[in-house]
């Protein structure tokens, strides 16, 4: 595929995936990755990436505000990172016991991650989510996990947001508090009584659609202090936030530890594998139940993990993401102003995401991303956005040069 045609040509090759693809896939796609979720015009299928731009199956090119949901944090096909991965490949992958890279990169996150004592591997966010709830209940004997109201943990019955297929005793355990209000947490755990195994909390609140919040640092010690009280496990889950607000935990600055948290996405640049990590106290827990999978022990995708972590430190990725992350939202509110436009720019610079005022249904956050996809930038309406490390300031010009113009095609319309 010409990864240098323009957006906004006819999505001929992507068309014809789809009507294949709704002959063997149920819906022709489902999860997040359902196109059907955004405005008609967004491509299904994509054929590439490379650095900080992506393309779709009929060659345009987009640069890319999603990093696949977040994972990719370096950038697409990261060198390092991939020669990382192929040199374990030539060695073995998916084997009768874990290579040697799994105590590597153990002891990389170990040393990297100021609270850990200890790793264990997974898949997907969802599974280490999971896998810190578990981890939790056998080291307390209890049941209940506190959760904040709209917060995603996964897609697992416990977690997932779609309840189709889901029974009520899968969320018997859940119990709801709404985030940065440390008064409902005390209620909710008042709620589960004597019964409070952990609470589970998001470094900031990321909520889909929704404006995004920092934590209140008043909140967060709070919460430490009342597992403390309680005797309960605080979880953190890093999932979407692991590496790119800190180089080590999201809550470093508050001087607030977790006992557990969740990672996955920016670990591996987009090499499958999530990672729980732990304190001493909660080792001998950890050890005790029984979780695995036959690809959780893959050696390629924790070479490409040891890779991505070795780049992030050495490059300072973190404050170059967030530096470029302060320039995209000053611009991008610069921008809905001259075009007389109210518009919020919420959560870090390195995950920022925008809303409109006076936009209750998110149509006009809709048209606008469908506009400046058209003129070259991948932007998501209902999802916070991602900053990679491998945006140039040409490729940081050429975006804000469709945003700009997604904001005038918006001008021209309500004129």
């Amino acid at each position: 595929m010409n990864g240098d045609q323009q957006p906004g040509k006819a999505l001929t090759a992507d068309l014809e995936w789809r009507e294949r693809a709704k002959r063997v896939i149920p819906g022709g796609m489902y999860g997040h990755q359902n196109v059907r979720m955004l405005a008609p015009g967004y491509p299904q299928f994509f054929a590439g990436g490379q650095g900080a731009r992506v393309w779709d199956v009929d060659g345009h090119t987009y640069v890319d505000f999603m990093c696949s949901y977040g994972p990719v944090v370096l950038g697409h096909h990261h060198p390092e990172v991939v020669a990382a991965a192929a040199a374990q490949a030539a060695r073995g992958d998916c084997l009768n016991g874990p290579a040697p890279v799994m105590v590597e990169l153990a002891e990389a996150l170990v040393s990297t991650v100021s609270y850990a004592d200890w790793a264990m591997f997974q898949k997907n966010g969802t599974d280490a989510t999971t896998v810190c709830c578990m981890i939790a209940r056998a080291a307390t004997g209890r049941h209940k996990i506190l959760v904040a109201e709209r917060a995603y943990h996964g897609s697992a019955p416990w977690c997932t947001p779609v309840l189709r297929g889901v029974t009520p005793e899968e969320r018997a355990n859940v119990v709801l508090y709404r985030y940065n209000d440390l008064a409902s947490v005390e209620e909710a755990a008042a709620r589960a009584g004597d019964d409070v195994a952990g609470v589970l909390v998001t470094p900031f609140r990321h909520d889909a659609g929704y404006d995004q919040e920092f934590v209140d640092p008043a909140f967060a010690a709070g919460v430490r202090r009342l597992c403390d009280k309680l005797g309960a496990v605080l979880i953190l889950d890093e999932v979407r936030c692991g590496f790119r607000l800190a180089l080590g935990s999201s809550w470093d600055a508050l001087g607030v530890r977790p006992d557990l948290s969740a990672w996955s996405k920016a670990i591996g640049n987009g090499y499958p594998i999530a990672a729980v990590l732990g304190i001493d106290a909660l080792r001998d827990a950890a050890r005790s139940i029984f979780v695995t999978g036959s690809f959780w022990f893959s050696a390629v995708p924790m070479a490409a993990a040891l890779a991505t972590l070795h780049v992030l430190r050495r490059d300072q990725a973190v404050e170059r993401m967030a530096e470029v992350g302060r320039r995209f939202c000053a611009a991008l509110t610069d921008q809905a102003q001259a075009a007389g436009f109210s518009v919020r720019v919420t959560g870090p610079a390195q995950m920022p995401y925008m809303t409109f005022a006076d936009d209750p249904d998110g149509a006009l956050i809709s048209e606008f991303c469908l506009h400046a996809l058209r003129a070259g930038v991948y932007l998501h309406p209902r999802h916070n956005w991602f900053v990679s490390a491998a945006i140039t300031d040409e490729e940081l010009e050429q975006a804000l040069q469709a945003t700009a113009k997604a904001f005038d095609m918006l001008r021209h319309r309500r004129a």
